[in-house]
């Protein structure tokens, strides 16, 4: 198993936060065979909480693998955690900057020594109001462009029942949530493709298809027909468009 051989401050991070986890948390964890026991893979998955990487993380790392989720950069910043963060090798992200190119780098590597990156394709929690996933963004798509790493969608739900990004609110009750993953999302049409936008575009939404099937799976719903796009930032003064 992986984590026999994490280290001092990985190991340190699970003891901390997993039993945390067992008591706040009744767990259900499903097509767990679909994760491959060892080997680069991109893990993506939808955004229903602050709390879910967590919940993904916990998923993960009960598989014998160790999450390398992508986080804002800013948090690097803030004292302690930011070493902390480094310390569990977690991944910083400078987005909209030549940083992030950096970042698509190190992103490369870790996947080309076995390790497993997790990738929020929203970009942020989603603002579909019924916590469908939205559209997604194209990181992932041009990291398996790039790498031909395989693409497992994962589905989470019940940790906005925890935090529900719609109304701030936290919850301290033990409460049920549930993980599934998927077969590797089928990207074979695009493999050797330039990467031009129309490219990831369709690569994402195949993506995101498959992560909204899971997620429907889980709410024994239909999930809708049209992915949700995040409303757009309305331009308020003259100066906003220079």
């Amino acid at each position: 198993m992986a984590q026999r051989r994490l280290g001092f401050w990985r190991r340190f991070a699970a003891v901390l936060v997993i039993p945390v986890l067992k008591v706040w948390t009744r767990r259900t964890w499903l097509s767990t065979e679909n994760i491959p026991a060892s080997g680069g893979v991109i893990i993506v998955a939808n955004h229903v909480s602050h709390f879910d990487p967590l919940v993904v993380a916990h998923y993960i790392y009960g598989l014998g693998r160790w999450p390398r989720f992508l986080g804002k950069a800013s948090l690097w910043k803030v004292p302690v955690l930011g070493g902390f963060l480094r310390k569990v090798q977690q991944i910083p992200v400078e987005r909209g900057s030549v940083e992030a190119v950096k970042s698509l780098d190190v992103l490369i590597e870790a996947l080309q020594q076995g390790g497993v990156v997790v990738i929020y394709p929203e970009g942020t929690t989603t603002k579909q109001p019924d916590l469908w996933p939205m559209r997604g963004k194209t990181g992932a798509a041009r990291l398996a462009l790039v790498t031909g790493a395989p693409v497992i969608p994962v589905a989470n739900w019940g940790a906005e029942r925890i935090f529900d990004p719609r109304t701030g609110k936290l919850s301290l009750r033990r409460t049920p949530v549930t993980v599934t993953s998927g077969k590797p999302v089928d990207l074979s049409r695009w493999a050797g493709a330039a990467p031009s936008r129309a490219i990831l575009d369709q690569m994402t939404e195949a993506i995101m298809r498959d992560i909204s099937g899971l997620v429907g799976e889980l709410r024994g719903e239909q999930p809708p027909a049209v992915l949700y796009d995040r409303p757009r930032k309305q331009v308020t003064n003259t100066e906003d468009v220079k």
